[in-house]
């Protein structure tokens, strides 16, 4: 049986792609209702607790907003730590810090379970379409062992090293992808001011060599249009990243000056409001 907790805007529909892909039952724990009631069309049951969900589960998968979650539900009261029997599998595909990642999953060990950090990216539409790239960290046998559940919702799934390693590499891509959006928000701003078409600019823009994903996806498809709808990659969200990668900046004692002009964007955008709203906002701000 298969476990996930946390069914929010990437965790539904990974969860729904394993129910409907994986062949095994997936039962599911959420404090939201309106996930867990969708999700039952495709068969998946509901937990009452996330220890109903370590006893029960041979693979349990989380998404979760951040540290703070991951923590309590790995490692605090009534925990996966305490309940989950040995040789099973906690993959976690949450963004948390490297520092955090590496001590859950020392703990996990000391109990004979294997803790998998798998962060995914790309978008909400990816997630949808079961397109998602998943960036792993744990031994080769280990990844051997549950690549073929995570290719259910990912068709690019990569093992980037030991335990820590997929969370680092997570962090790397939001933080190249935070500073090429801040770049966008500016280039933007002087189109604008310039009176030229932003949606001509932009287009021109991507046949040239400042083509990207953030240009194709976050530039034309919501920068252009002013389209920052909430209940996608937030403001919030996006801070919490920046604040990730500023911590590697502490450990390897190399200056990010780009992230920390994406952070201070992204935190003028919550000052005026924006906090919940999907974090391309920051274009406003310019």
């Amino acid at each position: 049986m298969i476990g996930f907790i946390g069914v929010g805007v990437m965790g539904e529909p990974i969860c729904r792609h394993l129910a409907q892909k994986s062949g095994k039952e997936v039962i599911v724990y959420d404090v939201t209702a309106e996930p867990l009631e969708r999700l039952k069309a495709h068969g998946v049951k509901s937990a009452a607790s996330v220890r109903e969900i370590a006893e029960q589960c041979e693979a349990v998968f989380l998404s979760l907003p951040g540290a703070k979650e991951v923590k309590e539900v790995c490692v605090g009261q009534a925990s996966l730590l305490t309940h989950m029997k040995p040789a099973t599998y906690v993959i976690d595909l949450s963004t948390t810090p490297l520092a955090v990642a590496r001590d859950i999953a020392a703990r996990f060990q000391a109990k004979g379970v294997n803790f998998i950090d798998a962060p995914v990216a790309r978008t909400r539409v990816a997630a949808e379409e079961g397109r998602l790239l998943v960036m792993v960290g744990c031994t080769e046998n280990v990844f051997a062992r549950v690549k073929p559940l995570l290719e259910h919702f990912a068709t690019d799934v990569e093992r980037c090293g030991v335990v820590g390693a997929g969370q680092a590499m997570k962090i790397i891509n939001n933080m190249v992808l935070f500073q090429n959006v801040a770049a966008l928000a500016e280039a933007l701003a002087v189109i604008r001011k310039l009176g030229l078409d932003p949606e001509k600019a932009f287009d021109i823009l991507s046949k040239g060599s400042a083509d990207s994903f953030a240009l194709r996806n976050h530039g034309m498809k919501a920068m252009v249009p002013n389209r920052f709808p909430e209940r996608a990659f937030s403001v919030e969200y996006a801070l919490k990243d920046t604040a990730y990668a500023l911590e590697l900046s502490k450990m390897t004692r190399i200056e990010l000056s780009g992230v920390k002009h994406a952070q201070a964007l992204l935190e003028k955008a919550a000052a005026a409001g924006h906090t919940a709203e999907y974090f391309p906002v920051i274009a406003k701000m310019i």
